[in-house]
């Protein structure tokens, strides 16, 4: 039997990574993300973890050494945040392309100018095409299973592609929760030992990120894409197998009281524990509306998406990123694209809110609810409507 105990989320991330029993930490402090990498830290010096621990200078070092570390075979793991994630840009993109299965926790946080601390989901919008897959969380007991399931996910020989976990920082991060650890022996099983099939070894040379011609490189890219997408069934089989062994059960799309309503709202991250209040008090009004909650960000799941808004005939969107000068929030964005050819589907309206860590209560999402069936029904002059801003 699993005991639960009282724990801060990001030293329970850190000791997922230690119960994955990784081989190489590569770390930088940035709020909101610091604990988790300062806890690994305590467990590497107390001898509680075999692992070498590398304090690097910038988060852009953070990356490359996770490439390097990961491209000899070794188990790496590494955690960000906002602007350091930004700085990892560049090198993310490396990591990817060359099938480096690292595993990052990203406490989701809002990006400068003006500087911001707090969290909303900018930063992992701006990272959303460096080829990694995406998994969002809504809670450390969802953080620490995702981040177990993100090894097996990607050190599988069949997709062998970095991997995300995204948890809000400070709605996650910094909380404390009643968080329930699987038994070593057990996570031993559910992870097999990692074995890179082209470790780098001056005994057998190969070259990895080598020079592309034009000639060359859109197959590459093609591959890439190809192979990315392919990782969704080995995702939905992680899940399966996750949920067989330890009761816990995730999917790319979770629906709550969904069922036979035709207004949706769909969120991401820690906010749809909150939406959820808001959705029992008005179905007990009743109201007959519903909650998604996106999970699985990249690869994109399409299908997913089209089932669960399936007799729908609205479908409110709450983005927590802002895409300038564009049609709304990047999510909204892209759930209009995946509806576009479908025969039957719901008017979507845009609401970004929770911007720099600014709170939405349920009482707020109620109101986000409430405005968007309005909207959908006489119509707004704006793309989307930000919620909550002074005027």
């Amino acid at each position: 039997m699993v005991k639960k105990v009282g724990i801060e989320v990001s030293v329970a991330v850190a000791d997922a990574a230690k119960l994955a029993n990784v081989d190489v930490i590569a770390a930088y402090p940035i709020t909101p993300q610091t604990h988790i990498v300062e806890h690994l830290a305590q467990i590497v010096a107390d001898g509680e973890l075999d692992a070498a621990y590398i304090p690097v200078e910038s988060e852009h070092s953070v990356m490359s050494a996770c490439c390097g570390a990961s491209a000899t075979g070794a188990r790496t793991f590494t955690a960000t945040a906002g602007q350091g994630l930004e700085l990892m840009h560049e090198v993310m993109y490396v990591a990817s392309a060359m099938q480096l299965p690292i595993v990052m926790a990203v406490a989701n946080r809002a990006l400068s100018a003006p500087l911001s601390v707090w969290g909303d989901h900018s930063d992992a919008m701006a990272v959303r095409d460096t080829g990694w897959i995406q998994i969002f969380v809504e809670n450390g007991q969802e953080a620490v299973d995702n981040v177990l399931c993100a090894f097996r996910i990607a050190e599988d020989q069949r997709v062998l592609l970095p991997v995300m976990i995204h948890l809000d920082g400070f709605y996650l991060s910094h909380v404390i929760e009643p968080v329930g650890f699987p038994e070593q022996s057990e996570v031993d099983q559910f992870i097999p030992p990692y074995q890179y099939p082209l470790p780098l070894n001056p005994d057998k040379p190969v070259t990895m990120g080598a020079f592309a011609p034009p000639f060359i490189y859109s197959e590459a890219k093609k591959v890439q894409d190809v192979n990315l997408r392919a990782s969704k069934e080995v995702i939905m089989e992680c899940w399966k197998e996750f949920g067989n062994r330890f009761k816990r059960h995730y999917s790319p799309v979770e629906s709550y009281r969904s069922e036979g309503t035709k207004v949706l709202l769909l969120t991401m991250g820690s906010f749809g524990e909150t939406a959820m209040t808001a959705i029992d008090k008005m179905r007990g009004e009743g109201k007959k509306v519903g909650l998604l909650k996106l999970r699985l960000w990249r690869p994109f799941p399409f299908a997913e998406i089209r089932q669960a808004v399936k007799g729908a005939e609205v479908l409110i969107v709450l983005d927590r990123s802002l895409s300038y000068g564009g049609p709304g929030g990047p999510v909204c964005s892209e759930i209009r694209s995946a509806l576009y050819q479908q025969e039957k589907k719901p008017q979507v309206i845009s609401f970004i809110g929770g911007l720099g860590g600014r709170d939405i209560t349920p009482a707020g999402f109620e109101e986000i609810i409430t405005r968007g069936i309005e909207i959908s029904q006489t119509g707004s002059d704006q793309e989307f409507e930000l919620f909550g801003v002074r005027e």
